[in-house]
This record gives structure tokens, C-alpha cells and sequence, in this order.
């Protein structure tokens, strides 16, 4: 069996997605989001590492989340259901941290009111910690 590679829990977060690449744009919804990228459930996802750029659109707040993304997943093929969602899977390459501390902040809520492991969640906490200290070292 494989190791688990990845460093924060995944939250199950629906957010509107916009992407821009050489093939157009594509419009989609964010699952599985973490601070270091997300899943994008959409109809016509990108092939392995194709490198884009996006922005979240986050409900009911002020908040819009620009980054620059690499396809690390990919299901163009296969059925579109829950087992396997139609989408990709997509690693941040450039993303400024104001908005890895969003993400962080909203992941935490979100799995706060699930049973989640609370080391799962100390990851997330330190991570936002760790940005506050760099901004207050750098200002």
C-alpha cells in the first residue's frame, strides 16, 4: 500500500473555479482543498501537468483566490461518479500566502465540525502560525 504523501486534511469545499489555459477557459467546482492545491470537478479536465492559471470565487465573502496551478490528476475519460469524479487534481505552484492562510483558516472551520483527527487539524493551525510569523519578520 502506498504512503500517504500529502501534509494537510482535505476539506470537502464547494467553490466556484475559473481556469485559464491554452485550451480556453474552463468553469468547475473546488473539492478536496487544501493549502497546498485542490481537486476541480469539471466536464473537460486538463491533461498531466499542464500548468494554469485560476481563480476561486469564494461565496458570500470578499475574498477571490488567484493562483497558478499544475495538473497533478486527472480523470478525462473515466465514469463521472463519486468513486471517480470527473476533474483534476491540482497542486499550487504560485500562491501568494494571504490566501494559503485563507484556505487554511477555511479548511480548519469546515473540518472542525467533522471528527477529525486533531493532529490533522494542528497542521493546518501551525501552517497559518508560520505565515503570521514570516509577515511580522518581514514588516
Amino acid at each position: 500500500m502506498s504512503q500517504e504523501r500529502r501534509v494537510y486534511p482535505r476539506a470537502k469545499i464547494k467553490w466556484p473555479v475559473k481556469l485559464e489555459s491554452d485550451k480556453g477557459t474552463i468553469n468547475g467546482v473546488t473539492s478536496d482543498v487544501t493549502p497546498n492545491g485542490v481537486f476541480i470537478h469539471c466536464q473537460k479536465p486538463l491533461r498531466l501537468n499542464v500548468v494554469f492559471e485560476m481563480a476561486i470565487d469564494i461565496p458570500n465573502s470578499e475574498h477571490s483566490i488567484t493562483a497558478k496551478a499544475e495538473v497533478v490528476w486527472s480523470n478525462r475519460w473515466g465514469p463521472d461518479d463519486e468513486i471517480s469524479p470527473r476533474g483534476m487534481g491540482v497542486r499550487f505552484i504560485k500562491i501568494s500566502s494571504e490566501a494559503r492562510k485563507f484556505i487554511a483558516r477555511a479548511a480548519m472551520s469546515h473540518l472542525k465540525s467533522k471528527e477529525v483527527a486533531p493532529e490533522l487539524l494542528q497542521t493546518l493551525q501551525t501552517l497559518v502560525i508560520e505565515i503570521d510569523e514570516a509577515k511580522s519578520q518581514a514588516a
